[in-house]
């Protein structure tokens, strides 16, 4: 899954967005997809993020950072405030931390780890993933993946196989998106261009992956093992 957590930085007052800014670049743990000074800014941004964590204000000019919060639709929060009193309401909405300014290095990466923790709770217990496809927004499970390989049309999108032989064209994400989303016990890359579930494989050699699919000519689908993930896979399928 997730090497680092993907997070959103929300603070009204510019010096203590750059503070803790900094102080995120100095978590490895951490990645910083945005920053925001306007919370109204971040509600107008939230449909194109892809982010695991918002840390955030309280008190801020249009919208408090309790009312976001509860906006995001089960997206974890950390709570960076001033104020003391805010603490039961925020829990009361299941915030993964409450910290009190001034904010200081240690404390957020107890924070962060808090963060990462329920995460992986989360994402062990994940059975699918909501992504954009040419004909609309699926729900791919992932017990129904057989491969994922670059599109034809455009390098952008992908192709995934479904175990029933039908495809679904993925708009527009990198495989490195998909491959932070898919069980990482379950999935492995083979090359540039191909993704494969473990469950799909027939045969192996350390040059070539036959699957179980048939092709149109009966033929079983073959894919190339290059070199670059090799070890990786060999890793994956001794598990």
């Amino acid at each position: 899954m997730n090497t680092k957590l993907k997070c959103l930085l929300l603070d009204d007052e510019l010096p203590g967005l750059t503070y803790l800014k900094m102080l995120c670049e100095q978590i490895p743990e951490v990645e910083i997809v945005k920053t925001f000074n306007d919370p109204e800014k971040l509600l107008s941004d939230i449909a194109s993020l892809d982010f695991d964590l918002l840390i955030s204000d309280i008190e801020m000019p249009g919208i408090d950072g309790l009312h976001l919060a509860e906006m995001l639709q089960g997206k974890l929060v950390v709570f960076c405030t001033a104020y003391k009193e805010y603490a039961a309401e925020a829990f009361n909405i299941d915030a993964v931390d409450y910290i009190t300014k001034p904010v200081k290095l240690e404390r957020l990466q107890k924070a962060i780890s808090k963060a990462t923790e329920r995460l992986n709770k989360h994402d062990s217990g994940k059975k699918f993933i909501q992504l954009n496809t040419d004909k609309g927004k699926t729900l791919l499970y992932f017990n129904q993946i057989q491969y994922i390989k670059t599109a034809l049309s455009d390098s952008r999108d992908k192709t995934v196989l479904l175990t029933d032989g039908s495809f679904l064209n993925l708009k527009n994400i990198k495989f490195d998106t998909l491959l932070n989303e898919l069980p990482e016990t379950e999935f492995c890359r083979v090359n540039k261009k191909e993704i494969i579930a473990v469950k799909a494989i027939k045969f192996f050699n350390h040059n070539e992956i036959v699957l179980h699919h048939q092709e149109e000519n009966n033929k079983n689908t073959t894919l190339i093992l290059s070199e670059t993930y090799r070890p990786e896979f060999l890793k994956k399928v001794k598990l």
